[in-house]
């Protein structure tokens, strides 16, 4: 048990990831695949919103590789398509481990804006409104 709890605060303190890292984890948390593949599976997954350049893509990668997130593949699929410079990303257990943590993570910020009303269809709870202002009244 000690080595678990010492892998997840090895996890714990690479969290909160930046939006980059996470994305180009989400796209990668299907298979591996090529820097240019991940910039345009990033752009459909966000419908457009964020577009990662090859800067902060190849940046986040470098770290991402030396956290031990994801292994990086030299050898072409078929060689007589790949062009040769291609390099082919995928997640580690430790990465789909983080990837994993920050889901969590972002999914509990997710339920304390609903519960707070701040995103569309969710109502604010009237008690904790009523709290909040007897507290600063």
């Amino acid at each position: 048990m000690a080595g678990e709890s010492m892998e997840t605060a090895g996890i714990m303190e690479l969290l909160p990831l930046t939006p980059a890292v996470f994305h180009i984890m989400l796209a990668l948390a299907e298979g591996e695949c090529h820097g240019y593949g991940i910039m345009l599976e990033v752009d459909r997954m966000t419908e457009g919103q964020l577009h990662i350049g090859p800067g902060t893509l190849y940046r986040s990668i470098q770290r991402m590789l030396l956290d031990g997130l994801i292994v990086e593949r030299k050898e072409s699929v078929e060689r007589e398509v790949d062009d040769e410079r291609r390099r082919y990303y995928r997640l580690t257990e430790r990465g789909m481990a983080v990837a994993r943590a920050e889901a969590e993570r972002l999914n509990a910020l997710v339920k304390a804006a609903k519960k707070r009303g701040l995103l569309k269809g969710a109502a604010r709870s009237t008690a904790s409104s009523s709290t909040r202002k007897a507290q600063s009244g």
